[in-house]
């Protein structure tokens, strides 16, 4: 059955992307396959759909749920027992009992709108998956599931055993199963057929093997391409990175621990954290990753009070672990209008604290910001950052969730102490993140480290993946990353000026001599038009990938649309009695190295006739297009193919 199931992953690739608040086909499809898997579970266990409802999360993150829950309360899954080393837990609880208030893990996702002091949480099951899930692999999960009840006699409790013998490592256990290859975890991970090209050759190459490259979607006008701008989402993955996977899946427990060690190593190489400073730990997400570091530092005990410095720009997933600990304070630094951090400001701030001692015991123990802005591409300078707080005695956490793919890292010239990212954002969607911890900075005990360490390293999949992409982005090169993506910014930009009615956040012209700072994230609005309809539009009109909202980054985005606090404050009272309310937001467009000079031309045509259209009646309305209806009915085609 291990074709059966690598065959649906493959067919779940080539439309994969970040699931709830996309607005393309490929977003709709993933949130529909992804959702569906809750109520595969459901019918495994026999459990009622209106009764139960199902969180997908680590192996840690389910031993902190169940914890606060009532005794033989759930029901839990493994992705142990259908023989994948995914490194999942399908927990399935009745809705009334699941514990209320802030959820031991925050981040993105996890929070419907934030404020300077206040949260309204999401909604089960979305307020426990904090961090962008692991889809493919829940939706890899749950297909076991069912072929395990078709191979299983129909007696409950008889279906996972067959799935085992199916999908484990032939020379095991494995029934009937062609022999797989055994190969050492550095052929896995380094070497492929691409080997012998590097450069821009390579990115090439490997652009031929993108997974879902232009696949035709429902428009207005009939099928058209796909063109995905929604990269700081989610990224889509090539057919080496595919590779490792399948590979990884299959081999014995021994050359499995390879790859988890050759990861490491990678990781290490990548971003320059030598092994001898740094320990590489394996998380779900970012969100994870970061959470972990939070947890330490409120574990850490100390004769001071300590204080944690981010901005305001910064993603729920750098800022919401930071309100749970007790007697750790919190102070936001505001950013220019490009986004940048004030050097001076921080400084002036670390010596108020750490060397004046103007706020009586309060120290400022971690400066804690984002890499790169998901909102405003800013990339702040991180060495000068980081030289700043080691000369004060803080340490530097960098959220790379939206740099790793894009900017050389590292670590060691920087004074990073801290670095979390995801590989999902790095073209290794397989529900894996990492947290590179300077040796010595976590304060867990040697027991609950080695928790930490295995639920992390159960994915070996996943962890394969980043380990391979990281490697071929290295490859490729940073530099001609950088160099290819601010091309295409720079068209972007110069394009955008010209559509009346938008205005542009962050740096706007590729004149500017912050431009060469700016990642290829562009957030905007169109005067008059809600994000929302905007994005809406850019899908049904031209099959184009963009995300709206505010990016679980609340705060500056308020700030950008210059909500005042009286209209924050009814935005709460909506939000809390509208849980579906739309609110307003910009749009934003995302680009990676799949994306062309065509891609940014596509957007722009569609965009300046978006904004030349008339416009009658309320402007938060989204259209009423058939279009919609056929991209639910394609949807839920596709999820009988996957799941029949």
């Amino acid at each position: 059955m291990f074709p059966e199931l690598s065959v649906t992953v493959r067919t779940v690739l080539e439309t994969y992307a970040n699931v709830h608040r996309g607005s393309g086909y490929t977003s709709m499809v993933s949130t529909y396959l992804y959702e569906h898997a809750r109520g595969v579970v459901l019918d495994q266990l026999g459990l009622d759909r209106r009764r139960y409802i199902v969180v997908f999360c680590s192996p840690r993150q389910a031993e902190q749920l169940q914890a606060q829950l009532p005794p033989a309360t759930c029901r839990t899954l493994s992705s142990q027992d259908v023989g994948l080393p995914l490194g999942l837990r399908a927990i399935a609880v009745p809705s009334r009992a699941l514990p209320r208030g802030m959820p031991l893990q925050p981040g993105g996702g996890s929070a419907r709108l934030v404020g300077p002091g206040w949260v309204v949480w999401a909604a089960a099951p979305d307020r426990f998956e904090a961090g962008t899930p692991a889809v493919v692999n829940v939706i890899a999960f749950a297909r076991a599931l069912r072929l395990a009840k078709d191979a299983a006699a129909p007696s409950e409790g008889a279906a996972l055993g067959p799935v085992r013998d199916a999908v484990s490592p032939p020379g095991e256990d494995a029934v009937g199963e062609q022999a797989v290859e055994q190969r050492s975890a550095r052929d896995i991970l380094r070497h492929d057929r691409l080997d012998g090209y590097c450069g821009p050759q390579l990115l090439a190459e490997l652009r031929k093997t993108l997974i879902g490259q232009r696949i035709p979607v429902p428009t207005r006008g009939g099928l058209k391409p796909f063109v995905n701008l929604d990269n700081a989402a989610s990224t889509p993955t090539f057919e080496p990175v595919w590779g490792a996977v399948q590979e990884a899946w299959r081999q014995p427990e021994p050359v499995r621990r390879d790859i988890v060690g050759e990861a490491k190593l990678i990781c290490a190489e990548v971003l320059h954290a030598p092994p001898s400073d740094y320990e590489v730990v394996f998380t779900a997400n970012t969100t994870e990753a970061i959470n972990l570091v939070a947890q330490s530092l409120g574990r850490q005990g100390a004769d001071v009070e300590p204080v944690v410095v981010n901005t305001v720009m910064e993603h729920n997933s750098d800022e919401l672990p930071w309100r749970r600990l007790p007697g750790v304070g919190l102070i936001r630094l505001p950013v220019d209008r490009d986004g940048f951090v004030d050097p001076a400001e921080l400084d002036g701030l670390l010596q108020e604290y750490n060397l004046q001692h103007r706020h009586g015991g309060q120290r400022i123990m971690l400066v804690a910001l984002s890499g790169a802005s998901n909102v405003l591409g800013a990339c702040n300078d991180l060495a000068q950052i980081g030289r700043i707080a080691h000369r004060h005695g803080a340490r530097l956490l960098v959220d790379g969730a939206q740099l790793v793919a894009h900017r050389a890292v590292d670590l060691s010239a920087c004074g990073i102490d801290y670095f979390a990212f995801s590989a999902h954002k790095a073209y290794a969607p397989f529900g894996t993140g990492a947290l590179v911890a300077r040796t010595g900075t976590l304060g867990f005990d040697p027991a609950e480290h080695e928790s930490i360490r295995a639920s992390g390293e159960e994915n070996v999949g996943g962890i394969a993946a980043l380990g391979k992409a990281l490697l071929l982005l290295q490859r490729v090169g940073l530099d001609v990353i950088q160099q290819e993506e601010q091309a295409l910014t720079a068209r972007a930009l110069r394009g955008l000026a010209e559509i009346p009615g938008i205005t542009v956040f962050g740096v706007q012209s590729p004149d500017s001599p912050h431009f060469p700072r700016r990642a290829g994230v562009i957030a905007f609005t169109l005067r008059g038009v809600m994000a929302g309809r905007v994005a809406a539009e850019l899908a049904h009109q031209g099959g184009i990938g963009v995300r709206s909202g505010c990016h679980c980054a609340h705060m500056l985005v308020k700030r950008l649309l210059g909500v005042s606090s009286r209209l924050e404050r009814f935005q709460r009272l909506m939000v809390s009695a509208f849980p579906h309310l739309e609110l307003p937001g910009v749009t934003r467009v995302s680009l990676g190295i799949e994306n062309t000079p065509e891609d940014v031309d596509i957007l722009l045509d569609l965009l300046g006739r978006i904004a030349r259209q008339p416009r009658a009646g309320n402007p938060f309305r989204r259209p009423n297009s058939s279009v919609k209806q056929e991209l639910h009915a394609s949807a839920r085609a596709l999820a009988s193919r996957v799941y029949a």
